[in-house]
């Protein structure tokens, strides 16, 4: 940090309990805890420092979360800190560009349309090197910065939520996009999502610069759940975090995450951009610049 400045962090949470039935092919996508989420993320932000912004339900339009991330990207610098998290239905359109290895892109259901996984990625070539990203995803098919591969749950998805329910309360429901409404989304959008898409690098194409961290709410062939106050994922990650007397790295957050969840769903941890090891040793959500690696 140039001048001995200190480094600025700057969030942005996404939470939204339903979406525009216009856009969904008729359907709500309704959910119940999805704003508390976005909100209870941003009192952690704030207590850390960080100057955040929170765009929940109708305001969680596509051009609103992209202008955010866009406005992040032109103020960071070296050693800044920009926290992303989302907090929603996850679904899958069609891959166009061929950098899916099942053929089908993930995506986050933003109010008036999906946001699909490369539009995201190519928006973290926008962030100067030497930035730190930290991405959290309570939702389904949520390994939106990798090339990851969901299996289509139509065919276990029943069984899947006995067992969660089973292990956790019969108040859960799975944030995901239902394969039904996603083909009938897709049939009537299919020029609007192609054109975004043809629109986009590919991910092989694009240069990252900045260092990214995902933690998602479950691994690719699992489905996350809604609560009544909080999302499963994020109801544990503050158990974990605790008003911030935990300790430890990312890798570690994740891991005691994921030890209070049912086996029905695992925390994702990945990594995308420049790695840094200092970075993912720090303590979740610091601000502060880390300088030398510590165990994690």
């Amino acid at each position: 940090m140039l001048g001995g400045s200190k480094p600025k962090g700057i969030s942005l949470h996404i939470g939204l309990n339903r979406v525009d039935p216009v856009h969904y092919a008729g359907w709500k996508g309704e959910l119940v805890a999805c704003e508390n989420d976005a909100r209870d993320m941003e009192t952690i932000a704030s207590a850390q420092g960080f100057a955040t912004q929170c765009l929940l339900t109708k305001a969680a339009t596509c051009s609103a979360v992209l202008d955010a991330i866009e406005k992040g990207a032109k103020e960071l610098v070296e050693d800044d800190f920009f926290l992303l998290t989302y907090s929603g239905l996850g679904g899958q359109i069609n891959d166009v560009n061929n950098d899916e290895p099942d053929g089908l892109d993930e995506t986050w259901a933003l109010h008036d349309r999906e946001l699909v996984d490369d539009e995201l990625y190519a928006m973290w070539s926008r962030f100067r090197p030497g930035v730190r990203i930290f991405v959290l995803s309570d939702s389904c098919r949520s390994g939106t910065m990798t090339k990851a591969m969901f299996l289509n749950p139509v065919s276990f998805l029943p069984h899947l939520e006995r067992r969660v329910r089973a292990s956790t309360g019969p108040s859960l429901r799975p944030k995901f996009l239902p394969p039904d409404v996603q083909s009938k989304i897709y049939k009537e959008r299919a020029t609007l999502y192609n054109d975004i898409r043809r629109k986009t690098p590919p991910r092989a194409k694009v240069n990252l610069e900045c260092s990214v961290i995902l933690i998602s709410a479950c691994q690719d062939n699992q489905v996350a759940m809604d609560g009544t106050k909080n999302g499963l994922f994020t109801e544990t990650l503050l158990k974990v975090w605790d008003n911030g007397s935990f300790i430890g790295g990312y890798h570690h957050f994740r891991n005691e995450i994921a030890g209070f969840l049912p086996p029905t769903q695992s925390p994702k941890y990945a990594i995308a951009g420049h790695r840094e090891r200092a970075f993912e040793h720090q303590r979740p959500f610091s601000i502060t610049v880390p300088r030398v690696a510590a165990a994690a």
